[in-house]
């Protein structure tokens, strides 16, 4: 399959600590890529000089071909990119529904259509992307009552309406309880397997992680240390040493 995200000898540095040493990967067409690797491997920064919140020191990034490199996020974004984050970014004060068309009207640059006429634009869209994740039914809730994990639905209905080829997703079940973990990255796999976009995700909960990724990257100390299937990594003994066997042979949670 090709590539829709081509990573190339990305580096970045904060001071005298190499954050991002010389990291290259792809992600396919429909694949679902994790990101693993103990606290201060390097998986944030790598991650977010994808999203463009980072800007690297060296390296490329490119999308379906489109060197990405550099560019601020609302640019990545414009060009297929959705992002979901580890602290959830809804607007507690509107509805659900609104939430999901505010993200409608931004990437077709409608922000300045009158506001008394926002409410009925791409209200269907919305709601067709709602039901998909279950929240059909809360359309109407102020975002500031939902619980957490209904939340967290929103943020990915959101990602999801603006129709992305690549996703990336940081930490997508973290704050949930072990049973809506499972669940949600469940939902968010059949979603993506179905539609053929692409994810990206990082993620601490390793029970997540080997269900579901196709392929998995480990980073230690900025560097690429293995990459492969999940029953690749599970069996290398650099992961093995690394997670002193927690992360990879029945432990939940990767070291912190």
């Amino acid at each position: 399959m090709s590539a829709v995200l081509r990573v190339q000898d990305l580096a970045k540095a904060f001071g005298g600590v190499r954050a991002v040493d010389r990291v290259s990967f792809e992600v396919a067409a429909g694949e679902l890529l994790a990101i693993i690797g103990p606290n201060g491997a390097g998986k944030s920064t790598c991650f977010n000089m994808v999203g463009g919140q980072i800007v690297p020191d060296s390296g490329q990034v490119s999308l379906s071909g489109r060197a990405i490199t550099g560019l601020p996020p609302r640019a990545i974004w414009r060009l297929g990119v959705g992002r979901t984050f580890q602290i959830t970014a809804t607007f507690a004060s509107m509805t659900v529904r609104e939430n999901v068309q505010m993200a409608l009207i931004s990437l077709h640059r409608r922000t300045r259509a009158l506001w008394p006429k926002a409410g009925a634009l791409y209200r269907e869209e919305a709601l067709a992307v709602l039901a998909r994740v279950g929240m059909a039914e809360q359309a109407e809730r102020p975002c500031g009552v939902l619980a957490y994990g209904d939340i967290k639905r929103v943020e990915l209905a959101i990602a999801l309406a603006t129709a992305p080829k690549l996703l990336l997703m940081d930490e997508p079940t973290a704050g949930m309880a072990p049973g809506e973990r499972i669940a949600m990255m469940g939902l968010t796999a059949e979603i993506v397997r179905e539609r053929g976009i692409s994810v990206l995700f990082t993620e601490h909960d390793m029970d997540v992680v080997f269900a579901h990724a196709n392929r998995i990257l480990v980073l230690d100390r900025g560097r690429l240390i293995a990459s492969g299937s999940p029953a690749q990594v599970r069996a290398d003994p650099e992961v093995k040493r690394i997670y002193l066997g927690a992360g990879v042979s029945g432990a939940t949670e990767a070291p912190a």
